[in-house]
């Protein structure tokens, strides 16, 4: 063992001790008139500070002044230096985002709690209409001005009352966010997840812009080689409305036992339509002078295409084997 060590804890236990020399000289200081005793005990506190740095360089210790070094953060970890990076979800919104951004659409916002009337009369869910039945739905302990309770959100298409109440046609927007229902957790259903919408209203708009818009995107997101394909569906806010479909990316034509398409060679993505005219009412737009589509998708199921994640309950475990792929 090196004699450093003993040798200044010697002197630090001579000097700095309870009963040590400078101890007891500052000690002693009482006995001395105030007028002497002040640039004494300036000259002993002096004396002291400077043995306890001699002292910590002969232990071996970092000086003071070098800990306190500009720039020098003695909490950070030690080289290799660990990178972080985004979930898998962050990243699928941020391409999303990307895409409809090129197409021309903006970023509107819309609240997680949001009242009875944004969330459901005003896209043509009047009250005790059965499709509210469609989405179990999570009410707070807190009222709207006509008296009905609060909620969360159900769907992102609260974005699309939100933004027409706020500017006149044209207009061309999209929203990814947090949704919550009622629902039991299994691989593919979750009782919070998030969706995308998306919402276009202009003169003239019909089901050939939503189509081609649609088809862009996908082709944007998933390569050209990419198709998409409508079957027609219900939405309380759409008129007339569509399921949206795309090729699987998985077995790129059906043949065999695909896991993800059953076989079928197709995967249902979306939902869309022209926006329903009460819709457009409630906004205090004319129905007879402009026309519009929407759509909306779940945010997790383009994640689980984009990374090859079979069970969506993966992305919320916080698996660093699972994110770590996703750089």
């Amino acid at each position: 063992m090196s004699a450093k060590p003993l040798d200044a804890e010697a002197l630090e236990l001579r000097y700095l001790g309870r009963k040590g020399e400078l101890a007891l000289l500052l000690r002693d200081l009482k006995d001395i008139p105030l007028e002497e005793r002040k640039p004494l005990g300036a000259l002993g506190n002096a004396a002291k500070a400077d043995l306890e740095a001699k002292l910590a360089e002969l232990k071996g210790a970092a000086p003071a002044a070098a800990a306190a070094a500009p720039g020098l953060d003695l909490t950070l970890p030690g080289q290799p230096f660990p990178k972080g990076s985004l979930h898998p979800l962050t990243h699928t919104m941020n391409r999303l985002a990307e895409g409809f951004l090129k197409l021309g659409f903006t970023m509107a916002d819309s609240p997680l709690v949001e009242d009875d009337y944004h969330n459901f009369e005003a896209l043509n869910f009047p009250q005790y209409h059965p499709a509210r039945d469609m989405q179990d739905t999570f009410y707070v302990d807190a009222k709207d001005a006509a008296g009905k309770f609060l909620l969360l959100r159900t769907h992102t298409s609260n974005a699309q009352i939100r933004a027409m109440e706020k500017q006149e046609p044209p207009i061309r927007v999209f929203h990814t966010g947090r949704v919550f229902r009622s629902e039991a957790v299994d691989a593919s259903h979750s009782f919070a997840f998030h969706q995308i919408e998306g919402l276009y209203v202009d003169k003239g708009v019909s089901m050939a812009d939503l189509k081609w818009t649609v088809d862009a995107f996908m082709k944007d997101l998933f390569g050209s080689g990419v198709k998409t394909r409508f079957n027609p569906s219900y939405f309380p806010f759409v008129e007339p409305g569509a399921e949206v479909d795309m090729s699987c990316v998985f077995c790129k034509s059906g043949a065999g036992r695909c896991p993800v398409c059953k076989g079928s060679g197709w995967l249902e993505v979306m939902g869309a339509g022209l926006v329903h005219p009460n819709v457009l009412k409630s906004c205090k737009y004319d129905p007879e002078k402009w026309s519009g589509f929407a759509f909306g998708a779940g945010i997790e199921r383009f994640a689980m295409l984009l990374y090859g994640i079979s069970d969506m309950r993966m992305l919320y475990e916080n698996d660093l084997r699972v994110l770590k792929q996703v750089q």
